[in-house]
């Protein structure tokens, strides 16, 4: 889709086409949201912050790449200052050399609908979902989380490890999986 001419009518501080932007996106970045937050209110505070931030910010978009993309990246650095804002990463365990070893079970987690992993995703603790969601789903390596989260490399590459051991448990637990 063509965004130049609601692109336009928000630089010129439009109402109208602020809320066609916003209609055009709020469903998916609620979405990406939803994955940060422990609960749909927060989401939604996170999304209406990352919206503010979006209408203040959108002369600086370049037009290089997709809108979507440069959207989502606000919400989840919005989501990501609302987590340290809150403090809800201090549960983040420090890196100590050893990791568990579990292996998610492929198989078993290409049998769940995407909503079924989801909400179990939702479960995690702040911390390991945080990591979880960054680099599973968001692509972003671990360089990138320990600098997003102001953590090292190697906690982020552990709380991965322990995000994954996790969701195996839980899933094997909850489909009675020997």
């Amino acid at each position: 889709m063509d965004y130049t001419k609601i692109l336009e009518g928000c630089l010129k501080g439009n109402l109208k086409a602020q809320r066609e932007l916003y209609e055009c996106f709020a469903g998916k970045m609620l979405g990406v949201c939803m994955r940060y937050a422990s609960n749909r209110e927060e989401a939604k505070d996170m999304l209406h912050d990352g919206f503010i931030k979006v209408f203040t910010k959108l002369d600086s978009f370049s037009g290089t790449g997709p809108l979507e993309a440069w959207v989502r990246r606000i919400m989840v650095n919005t989501a990501l200052e609302q987590l340290r804002k809150n403090d809800i990463l201090h549960d983040t365990i420090d890196y100590d050399g050893t990791t568990d070893h579990l292996e998610a079970n492929v198989d078993i987690i290409s049998d769940l609908t995407r909503n079924e992993l989801m909400q179990i995703i939702a479960e995690m603790p702040p911390g390991y979902r945080t990591v979880f969601n960054l680099f599973a789903i968001e692509g972003y390596s671990h360089q990138e989380i320990s600098e997003l989260l102001q953590i090292s490399e190697g906690t982020s590459k552990s709380q991965y490890s322990r995000a994954r051991s996790w969701l195996q448990s839980k899933v094997t637990v909850k489909y009675n999986i020997q």
